[in-house]
């Protein structure tokens, strides 16, 4: 289960996508959330799940491994779906004991498991085309008139891409400190929920004292490399819009008018009349 995670990792391989300018990824992907939120009518979330899968092909990530990372977040996709079927008021389609379907509950249900579903596989997608070096420099040049308010800019964006970097890692220490417990006869699987609470002790000690452990080692390198921020700092490799940047803006203003245009129309309503 934990390997199925793929936030924060890199999937390298050769595409369009992954030759755009981190900023052309971050505005997008911040662009696609935004009209996630904006949709009226189902038609925008086809829309949005037909670009995504657009954006996908284009990547050349396989799609299994998209699909990976959403076994991950199942339970949470699950509870998410219960609440707002059996929670939503609304006329009763279906009723038993204390608990009742409403049709605006399913409509709530679908919405909330699209928007889910989109929102993670499309952010997904960014971090596995984009290195975390290219996305601390992106997130740096896009908030760089933040400094202006004496926001520390610079260190916002090493903290995101260190968490990032990070997020792997633990993934790992976490999946080896879990076989070893296993080995020495711990049990995550079976008991009551209090019984598996207690069982995650000798996982979390180990795993926050190697967390803690990394950090030190890294902070104790930044300093012996006489790391200061970022002030007076160049870059080896400065960030420059190309064509196909522009060309990528293009079709993302494309995207947010048709999207967000078309789901503002009831087809169904049309139709029926």
């Amino acid at each position: 289960m934990l390997r199925d995670i793929t936030l924060g990792q890199y999937y390298q391989t050769a595409s369009p996508i992954h030759d755009l300018d981190p900023r052309v990824k971050l505005t997008g992907t911040l662009l696609y959330i935004i009209s996630l939120f904006c949709f009226k009518y189902y038609v925008g979330y086809l829309i949005a799940a037909l670009f995504l899968g657009l954006m996908i092909l284009v990547s050349h990530v396989p799609f299994r491994f998209m699909i990976k990372g959403m076994k991950a977040i199942l339970f949470l996709l699950v509870i998410t779906v219960m609440f707002n079927l059996f929670l939503t008021p609304g006329t009763p389609l279906v009723t038993f004991w204390k608990l009742k379907i409403t049709i605006e509950g399913i409509q709530m249900a679908c919405t909330m498991l699209s928007r889910l579903v989109l929102l993670i596989v499309g952010s997904s997608l960014m971090t596995l085309t984009t290195t975390p070096n290219h996305l601390t420099d992106g997130m740096e040049k896009m908030m760089n008139p933040l400094k202006v308010i004496k926001v520390p800019v610079h260190e916002v964006a090493m903290m995101m891409s260190i968490a990032l970097r990070f997020i792997p890692i633990l993934l790992e220490e976490t999946d080896k400190i879990m076989k070893a417990q296993i080995a020495r006869g711990a049990d995550f699987e079976n008991g009551n929920l209090i019984a598996r609470a207690k069982s995650l002790v000798p996982l979390l000690v180990p795993l926050f004292i190697s967390a803690f452990r990394r950090a030190n080692d890294l902070a104790m390198a930044m300093e012996a490399r006489c790391y200061r921020g970022g002030e007076g700092r160049t870059k080896m490799k400065p960030l420059m819009y190309k064509k196909a940047d522009f060309v990528g803006y293009g079709i993302l203003i494309f995207y947010m008018v048709c999207s967000i245009g078309l789901s503002r129309i009831d087809f169904i309503g049309l139709l029926a009349r």
